[in-house]
């Protein structure tokens, strides 16, 4: 039996609270957690040498991270739980915000969450600088950026390798969970894109990488090769 939670697919018995959080104590670098909305969305607070890099906005981040310095703004993709205070966050503190072209159509949708029979309507913001698959660096650190669709389209997982010996760190959106991955029934949902998305650019990456997702706990790369029920079928 499998348990539809929000925006995450998790195998029965291993749904949020039930798994080990990594995030107060194996995550090396500067790290700040929120979470918020009606979906319980989490949105991270990343340190780079040049400033903090805010990955989604949930409601109520604008207020949660008020007193800080937010550089940049990161969006994974467009679903309104993760991107609610983007518009406001971008006005308190002036910083260019990256995202998807998908991102940024749907957010400029004003009607987009009415015909899915939802009452909500997104503030529309558009994007500094449109980004996709590839290498980049900014504030002083190199990532690589990995377009996984499946779940929504144009969703996107931001890596960065672990230096001297520290483990790397995927900030994944609702691509991958702590025993699930991200929901394929919604609205430009694909299963197969998504577990392919996963298999071959997620997967490789080195076992140890810490998985901060969009909802529920934070993972490992290596623990979910071994536990997600998921992913079973596709690793040898």
């Amino acid at each position: 039996m499998r348990l539809t939670m929000g925006f995450v697919k998790v195998a029965e018995g291993e749904e949020k609270g039930k798994l080990p959080d990594m995030r107060m104590n194996e995550t090396p670098d500067t790290l700040k957690t929120f979470t918020g909305g009606i979906a319980d969305t989490n949105a991270y607070l990343y340190g780079c040498p040049e400033g903090n890099i805010l990955i989604d906005a949930p409601e109520g981040t604008a207020e949660a991270f008020q007193g800080e310095k937010i550089s940049l703004l990161f969006l994974t993709h467009g679903h309104f739980d993760h991107v609610w205070d983007a518009a406001k966050i971008a006005r308190q503190h002036g910083c260019p915000v990256f995202m998807h072209t998908i991102t940024e159509t749907m957010m400029a949708d004003k009607n987009l969450l009415r015909r899915f029979g939802m009452d909500l309507e997104v503030e529309p913001l558009a994007a500094d600088r449109r980004i996709g698959e590839g290498s980049c660096s900014f504030l002083g650190r190199d990532f690589e950026i990995f377009e996984v669709p499946g779940h929504c389209p144009g969703s996107l997982c931001l890596y960065t390798a672990g230096e001297e010996g520290k483990p790397g760190t995927l900030f994944g959106g609702d691509v991958l969970f702590a025993g699930g991955v991200g929901r394929w029934d919604l609205p430009g949902g694909d299963r197969d894109l998504l577990i392919s998305g996963i298999q071959n650019k997620l997967l490789p990456l080195p076992s140890e990488t810490i998985v901060h997702a969009g909802h529920g706990p934070s993972t490992t790369i290596g623990r979910e090769k071994t536990g997600n029920p998921y992913l079973q079928q596709i690793i040898p």
